[in-house]
């Protein structure tokens, strides 16, 4: 318990005290992103903060790491995987967060690193452990499906990285639920990775959260992707005889669909909505709820808490698993997703919510009080 507590708080200390030079060398050399018609935020700010996630969250990891001896080759093997991967996915994101990187390349980054966890790492699901009545699936199958799982997860949270604090506060929520279902399972390696990541965040958000006074990049929301990912297969595939207590009960895919609901859906529904419109789902755009949240007249702080407490609504919901069918706490916890996102979208169409009419009220509201 106490190596957990370690790890969270020398990831904490290493952004905290190193973030202040970061955004110092950023603004020098003009690593910074520029405000324009898509982006929510009007004034350059830096945009390299995944260096300082990155390396806070792998040498806060490696630090305290401690394999157990019974299960060394494969906890070595893991341990290889998590430090390579991400490596290659912080040299990919922060080249894109310099100079730029072309989508082709980064897929192709992207399935490199999904290939190396699956096939050499072996960090893949096996099976929906009896959701919607699915247990083993074929060989060939578990790859496709960890593959997708991985580009589908990583790339979730670098799309949700649109409003201050927002990538960091749900990637912290992700973390800790992780983190604290890896230590009640007595798994203190993969609890020590999600709670050095969510020292780092949180860390991080001190500095993120609005005003934002630097931005995590891709550089930082790939990392995050690629790590939530590898806890949230680990998870799953975690061996039931292995738990004690009414986790024994609990739906593992169930409980880490709820976790991640919100960055899966978001997703889901922005790439629907370019498909149908005939672009590409990497189009960049602004039918992310976030935005639609802000459209409302929400500053980034209230968007932030209302998506957590949503989230965090939805990860109770699944702790129902123990007492209700698998399936039927699965298709509530879409259910009421889609119903909200839905609303959402009905209540942004109708007149006089939007930012700009807010704005343009307060101002009328304003020249009426000085004409009187």
């Amino acid at each position: 318990m106490i190596v957990l507590v370690l790890v969270f708080i020398t990831a904490l200390a290493i952004v905290i005290m190193a973030t202040p030079s970061l955004i110092k060398v950023a603004k020098l050399k003009k690593l910074i992103d520029e405000p324009d018609h898509r982006k929510i935020h009007h004034r350059p700010i830096p945009t390299i903060g995944g260096i300082i996630i990155f390396a806070a969250t792998l040498f806060s990891f490696a630090l305290w790491y401690k394999s157990e001896i019974q299960n060394y080759t494969q906890n070595l093997v893991e341990f290889k995987m998590i430090i390579s991967t991400s490596l290659i996915l912080f040299f990919v994101g922060i080249k894109d967060d310099i100079v730029g990187t072309a989508p082709v390349k980064k897929l192709v980054a992207h399935l490199i690193v999904g290939l190396m966890l699956v096939l050499i790492g072996n960090i893949r699901i096996s099976g929906l452990h009896g959701l919607f009545g699915v247990y083993e699936i074929p060989y060939w199958a578990s790859i496709f499906l960890s593959l997708f799982t991985y580009i589908v997860v990583v790339n979730a949270f670098n799309l949700i990285d649109g409003v201050d604090g927002l990538a960091s506060s749900i990637g912290l929520l992700v973390c800790v639920s992780f983190g604290i279902w890896f230590m009640l399972a007595n798994n203190y390696i993969f609890a020590s990775l999600a709670f050095a990541l969510s020292g780092a965040l949180f860390g991080f958000l001190f500095f993120n959260f609005s005003p934002a006074r630097i931005f995590m990049g891709d550089s930082g929301s790939l990392v995050i992707g690629l790590i939530i990912c590898i806890l949230a297969i680990k998870l799953i595939e975690y061996p039931t005889l292995n738990l004690n207590g009414a986790m024994i009960y609990l739906s593992k895919p169930v409980f880490v669909m709820a976790t991640l609901i919100y960055p899966l859906m978001d997703t889901l529904r922005v790439t629907i909505i370019r498909l149908s419109k005939g672009q590409s789902p990497l189009h960049a755009d602004r039918n992310h709820i976030h935005h639609k949240l802000i459209d409302l007249g929400h500053s980034h702080r209230s968007t932030v808490f209302f998506i957590l407490g949503f989230n965090l609504i939805m990860i109770c919901l699944s702790m129902f698993s123990n007492f209700i069918h698998n399936d039927t706490v699965s298709l509530m916890i879409i259910a009421i997703t889609a119903l909200a996102f839905v609303g959402m979208i009905y209540i942004q169409k109708s007149p006089g919510k939007t930012v700009a009419e807010t704005i343009a009220r307060k101002a009328i509201k304003k020249s009426e009080i000085i004409e009187n």
